[in-house]
């Protein structure tokens, strides 16, 4: 089985080294864009098999990048798991209403980010075996 590829796409440099990190510890392979303009153009380029999305991005909104994935040839059935700080009380109801898998509100912890990764991608695994996530 080959490694999965994950696209983080955030604006916070210090957040983005992190996950780099633990991802890499469990064997993804990491990509990243940090902001809205880019996004779509390294998505195209990548093909990850998951998006790691921030609603609050430079250039334009996460929703509107999902949107544009969504309605894009090749991209509509890679999965998105938004990751963002913002209240979830309106925001977690229009990112799955636009196609987003799960909502995860930030900081996640690393267990139950890794955990819904692995289910987001078919890889089974629950957060108590994540491993590697220093």
């Amino acid at each position: 089985m080959s490694a999965k590829k994950i696209l983080i796409i955030d604006d916070d440099r210090d957040l983005v080294r992190g996950l780099s990190v633990r991802l890499k510890a469990n064997s993804y392979i990491v990509v990243s864009a940090m902001d809205a303009v880019t996004a779509m153009t390294v998505m195209r380029k990548e093909s990850p098999d998951l998006v790691l999305l921030d609603l609050g991005l430079p250039g334009g909104s996460g929703l509107t990048v999902l949107e544009r994935m969504k309605s894009s040839t090749g991209l509509p059935n890679i999965p998105v798991i938004v990751l963002s700080a913002r209240d979830p009380a309106g925001h977690k109801e229009n990112a799955l209403k636009a196609g987003a898998a799960l909502f995860l509100q930030k900081p996640a912890d690393n267990h139950v980010l890794l955990a819904a990764i692995r289910e987001t991608l078919g890889e089974g695994g629950t957060a108590s075996s994540a491993q590697g996530t220093a």
